[in-house]
């Protein structure tokens, strides 16, 4: 569980990130959970972009995620979640 202090952190280090994933219509499947937990592990911030068109709440999509991948929500901010996990082997990022 992260501190306020370390997703203040994370969010001013996520802010200058563009999203590379977009949950649509589709939701969220299996597919993309495995390449979130991928992108996650080699980079360990990332944002997701929900689309307009997507029928899930971008709450529960988050949610969803961040259980299917064991990662920490940092933020929701309009239509993008921005999420973390700590790498094994390429740890980047040192929380205060």
């Amino acid at each position: 569980m992260l501190t306020g202090k370390q997703k203040r952190f994370l969010r001013s280090k996520a802010h200058h990130l563009n999203p590379i994933f977009q949950v649509g219509k589709g939701g969220v499947n299996e597919n993309m959970v495995k390449q979130i937990n991928d992108a996650l592990e080699a980079r360990e911030l990332l944002k997701v972009s929900v689309l307009q068109n997507c029928e899930e709440d971008k709450g529960d999509i988050a949610e969803e995620l961040s259980k299917a991948i064991g990662a920490e929500l940092v933020q929701i901010i309009g239509n993008t979640i921005v999420l973390y996990k700590e790498s094994q082997e390429n740890k980047q990022l040192i929380l205060p």
